[in-house]
């Protein structure tokens, strides 16, 4: 048996190895890739947090949706049925066969035109009247009541007194979205008001401030994240309200169109519609929100 036996050219003694440090540079190239990994990594995180869930809702959503569909037989179509339908409604949404046989886009037009008039009209009277009633414990006492005896009635018991005063579907809608639209704006701005500290209000009658001096200088800044609250609650209630009241008096609008298709038996334009008025109640409900962060200088959750 032959062994073999390997000596190290230094007498078997290891050669000490020298550690150099890493220069500052180095340091510091090493520290800004991981700061940048980790803000890639965080940036991933935040992007899946933010799509993921909602991509979720939405299956499920879908899922009970087509589960719905196979249980009835098909009396509620299905999802895929119902989305080449709606491909075809939005492929021409503004097509015009008659007075009543319009696109879905026109008549989105039309209820929205209803909303911003009725809508328009109550902030013209309700913030006032709201700024007032704040601001005069007399006046306060005095629509209280009222306010509390009105503001629970359905906005649809209003339709017919509409109706018989202005003798038109269109203009008896739009005292329908008008009549439901006012009472957040007035109390939402009249609590405002009455939580605008006093001292604020010692100071305007030191300086002998005009009422008008101290509606526009102290309480319209204090009271403008209130107003832009009952404004958000006043255009959520008037879209939801503008359905049903076209629903009743015919003509041209979503609420309409809604009634018409199932007259029809036309359940995949009725699912068309309901995603419609949601989609637009959502833009209408971001924009105002947008609108009162950019003004109130802070964050507004909806």
């Amino acid at each position: 048996m032959v062994s073999a036996v390997f000596h190290s050219p230094t007498g078997g003694k290891t050669a000490p190895v020298k550690l150099v440090p890493p220069t500052p540079a180095e340091v510091a190239t090493a520290t800004a890739a991981a700061a940048a990994q980790m803000q890639r990594a965080r940036q991933w995180h935040n992007f899946w947090m933010a799509v993921l869930p909602p991509l979720m809702g939405l299956g499920l959503l879908i899922g009970l949706w087509a589960l719905v569909s196979i249980t009835t037989k098909g009396s509620i179509p299905s999802p895929y049925d119902t989305g080449l339908q709606a491909i075809d409604i939005f492929s021409d949404p503004f097509y015009r066969k008659g007075p009543n046989d319009q696109g879905v886009g026109w008549n989105v037009l039309m209820s929205l035109e209803r909303v911003a008039v009725g809508f328009g009209l109550a902030a013209l009277v309700g913030i006032p009247a709201g700024f007032v009633i704040g601001r005069f414990t007399f006046l306060s006492r005095m629509f209280n009541p009222l306010i509390s005896l009105l503001r629970p009635v359905s906005p649809l018991a209003w339709l017919p007194i509409g109706l018989l005063v202005f003798k038109g579907a269109n203009p008896a809608a739009i005292w329908t979205i008008f009549i439901c639209s006012i009472w957040p704006m007035v109390i939402n701005t009249a609590v405002g008001v009455q939580r605008v500290p006093q001292d604020y209000l010692n100071v305007a009658r030191v300086l002998n401030l005009s009422e008008w001096k101290i509606a526009t200088t102290i309480l319209f800044p204090a009271v403008l994240p209130y107003m832009l609250t009952g404004v958000r609650l006043a255009v959520g209630t008037a879209w939801l309200v503008i359905v049903a009241a076209e629903m009743l008096t015919g003509g041209v609008g979503i609420g309409f169109w809604v009634w018409d298709e199932w007259n029809n038996l036309n359940v995949k334009n009725i699912i068309i519609a309901i995603f419609v008025i949601g989609g637009v109640g959502l833009i209408l409900e971001y924009a105002l929100i947008r609108i009162a962060t950019a003004f109130t200088f802070e964050d507004v959750k909806s």
